[in-house]
């Protein structure tokens, strides 16, 4: 039944993230190609789909099951619900995003966290969900918040 309740929200996350990128004029193509920055993570997070298994967001070295769709990535981690959350301040940290702690959300079996910084001017969007078994579910995308 857990299971079930964790892929459950997994899914509201996901339409609620690809609802809000679609309201917000997300998903379209990208008319401004600024990315001479050189430190952007998200070179490449237009709304095109990406089904590869690759990803232009930061990751973890274990990310496993990655799947990149409408500018949405989407993958396993095992590292625990507060190392991911850590793991994302350390590297947006690096690259001058900032995090908007106002908006962080955590539970004992979930986080949301809000970034800044990207070139877009949309927000770097970062949920978890805790599968389980050791696994960690991540899904990222910038979204107009």
């Amino acid at each position: 039944m857990k299971k079930v309740s964790i892929l459950l929200v997994i899914v509201v996350l996901l339409l609620a993230s690809l609802a809000c990128q679609t309201i917000m004029g997300g998903g379209g193509s990208n008319s401004s190609s600024n990315n001479s920055g050189g430190s952007n993570p998200t070179q490449d997070s237009g709304g095109g789909n990406n089904p590869t298994g690759s990803s232009t967001y930061p990751m973890p070295d274990d990310a496993s099951n990655v799947m990149s769709i409408a500018g949405t990535t989407n993958f396993q981690t095992k590292l625990s619900l507060d190392d991911a959350m850590n793991f994302y301040r350390d590297q947006l940290g690096k690259t001058g995003y900032t995090e908007r702690t106002a908006l962080t959300v955590t539970s004992s079996s979930t986080f949301s966290m809000v970034f800044d910084g990207d070139a877009s001017g949309k927000a770097m969007v970062i949920q978890g969900v805790d599968l389980g078994n050791g696994l960690t579910n991540i899904a990222i995308s910038l979204q107009g918040v």
